[in-house]
């Protein structure tokens, strides 16, 4: 597991994922979250724009896992 650090209130799933280097674009990451591979808390997400704060957790296909701090 590994840590991201923002420096701001929220950041969308969508751009999170392309932040951490867990998607390559935003395409793959748009397609990640629609086809209910990406977790947040341990619950499937499928909304894009969901709003990501300190202290969740991602992770995709059940793999990969980032915490925001």
């Amino acid at each position: 597991m590994s840590e991201i650090k923002i420096t701001t209130e929220f950041i969308k799933l969508d751009a999170l994922l392309k932040f951490a280097g867990l998607a390559d674009t935003g395409g793959e990451a748009k397609l990640l979250i629609q086809q209910g591979q990406v977790l947040v808390n341990g619950e499937v997400c499928t909304m894009r724009g969901k709003k990501i704060r300190t202290g969740d957790c991602v992770s995709v296909a059940g793999k990969e896992e980032v915490t925001v701090v």
